[in-house]
Order: structure tokens, then sequence, then C-alpha cells
């Protein structure tokens, strides 16, 4: 079973779609016994940073979810969730993350060119820098995904399984042993982002 943590700020409906259309069990809770019992998690996300954090810390998820990562269970952190995996952000303030992965999240203004728009929105190719990781299985350099996002992961290479152009590179997505993350929308992302799931699905725990 999958547990969708929910602590108000996530797009739960289009994810528990999308396990369902995978044939996935996948269930939205804040109960943390299902949490415990649960052999995958996903950290949803959309807003704003330091918002979502403090949601995340007053209700008990975010020791919760850093003692189920550091037991090895599969944890996958997607858009603003990715960014909370981090160690800190700079959206709007300095706020501190969940620390499991290395780096910290700033706006992609300060990286690509001014004539961009922002927030990035839309269907980006993705750069495969670590095809051989578990949640890739299914898919291959080049296949595009949604995005919505102005803020990105950076200072985290040694993580970085993957990135898009636009105007820049922007941190796709990113691993360190059992937690992932994915700053586009696999629960929007078509056929591609169902096979991603289907993939974190099959994740095996690290233990």
């Amino acid at each position: 079973m999958i547990a969708i943590i929910d602590y108000g700020v996530g797009n739960l409906f289009s994810l528990r779609s999308s396990f369902a259309a995978i044939g996935a069990d996948a269930v939205a809770t804040a109960d943390p016994a299902v949490i415990q019992a649960a052999d995958r998690i996903i950290l949803p996300g959309v807003g704003a940073f330091g918002d979502a954090a403090q949601k995340l810390k007053d209700s008990g998820m975010a020791e919760l979810v850093v003692r189920e990562a550091e037991r090895g269970k599969p944890i996958l952190g997607i858009c603003l969730g990715m960014q909370l995996l981090l160690e800190k952000s700079y959206e709007y303030g300095e706020h501190a993350g969940l620390g499991l992965i290395p780096g910290a999240v700033k706006p992609i203004a300060d990286v690509v060119p001014k004539d961009y728009k922002i927030p990035h929105i839309g269907w980006n190719a993705l750069h495969l820098t670590d095809p051989a990781c578990p949640i890739f299985k299914y898919t291959k350099n080049g296949d595009c995904v949604y995005f919505v996002h102005s803020f990105y992961a950076t200072d985290c290479a040694p993580a970085v399984i993957a990135t898009a152009e636009y105007g820049a590179p922007l941190t796709a997505a990113v691993a360190h042993k059992n937690v992932y993350g994915c700053q586009f929308h696999p629960e929007k992302s078509g056929a591609v982002g169902l096979n991603i799931l289907r993939a974190f699905c099959e994740t095996e725990a690290n233990v």
C-alpha cells in the first residue's frame, strides 16, 4: 500500500486517480499508523515552501517522513514535495527543509533568460543523467513531462538524476538511496508519468 501524505497542500485527487490507473493501492492519509504501515510514501505539495514546511512540521508529518526514510522506506516527493526533501529553500526568506537530500531551493529567475516566463509551465523533455535509477525503469531519454514551478533544486549535483531545459538546465528529478523527488507532476504527465509512478511502486526498501 502507498500512503499519500495529506497535510493540506497536495493534489491528492489526481495522485489517487493515477495510482488507480496503474492498479496500485494508494490512500491519502494523515494517520501516522497508516503511513508507518505503508510500503511506500508519496509527499505531494503545491504552493509556497515556507507554508508547506510549517504545515508538515505542525502536523507531525515532517518527523515521521524523516524517520520512515531512515528506516529505508521508498519515498517520492512531487513538485513542492520534492523541494521539501532538500536542506533549505530561499523562497521568500530562508526556510529549513527535511534534509533528506543535500541541496537548496532557489528562484529559476536567477538562471533562466530574462525573457522567459515565470513560472515555468508546460511540457519539457527529460535528460536522464542517471537512466539506471529505479524510477526511470520505464522511461527513456527525451520523454516529456509537465512542469509548474518558479523555484528549482540546486547545489545537489550528486543527487540529480534528470534535468530539463528551460533556457538553462534545471533539476527535474533527484534521488538519494531510497528517497526520490520529481520537480514535474507525474500525475499530470500522461503515460510517461504513469510509468514513473509504476516504477516507483516497484522500488525496493533500502534496509
